[in-house]
């Protein structure tokens, strides 16, 4: 009996600590939206992420202090997406555009939870880097007005079709880039 007792107090001291290590690691807390700098840099175009127009996105990392930045919300989704890409993630952060300042610069006043957010997906709006664009918005109403204008559907985070993150993209002939190849 006394040999059980002397077990279980210590698989309960371990688990206290076990516990305690746990929530030191992650700070406890959600870390807070960063703001946008001149050395923030797309995670895959190496890019300035201000030079480029429409929403962004970081990502944050436990245990990594400074997020990781993308000049577009859909380069963001495919990191989480992507089975390369297997980090713990502490936090996701996207430009509301409801309340963005505005398309060509959004600032850095208008960050939300990306799993709070709508994303109008399919419009005709393109993202920083010219290519479709995962358009997050706080209300569900305000991502029905951007569609009632450019088109598209509104869907959660959750709900983006791997396809429209992993899958290749297909540029029109209004784009830049078509016929420059």
């Amino acid at each position: 009996m006394r040999k059980s007792l002397l077990c279980a107090a210590l698989l309960f001291s371990q688990a206290l600590v076990l516990s305690a290590c746990s929530d030191a690691g992650s700070g406890g807390s959600k870390p807070e939206p960063v703001a946008m700098t001149e050395e923030a840099v797309g995670h895959y175009c190496s890019m300035e992420v201000l030079e480029h127009e429409g929403p962004k996105a970081q990502i944050h990392l436990a245990g990594i202090e400074q997020p990781v930045w993308f000049t577009q919300v859909r380069d963001a989704v495919a990191f989480l997406r992507s089975p390369e890409e297997r980090y713990e993630i502490a936090a996701v952060y996207v430009h509301d555009m409801e309340k963005a300042a505005s398309w060509a610069h959004p600032g850095d006043q208008a960050w939300i939870d990306g799993h709070d957010a709508w994303f109008v997906i399919g419009s005709a709006r393109t993202g920083g880097m010219e290519t479709p664009e995962a358009i997050p918005f706080g209300s569900k109403a305000a991502a029905d007005a951007f569609i009632g204008e450019y088109g598209g559907n509104a869907v959660r985070l959750d709900n983006i079709p791997d396809t429209y993150v992993l899958g290749p993209v297909a540029l029109n002939d209004a784009s830049p880039q078509a016929g420059s190849q």
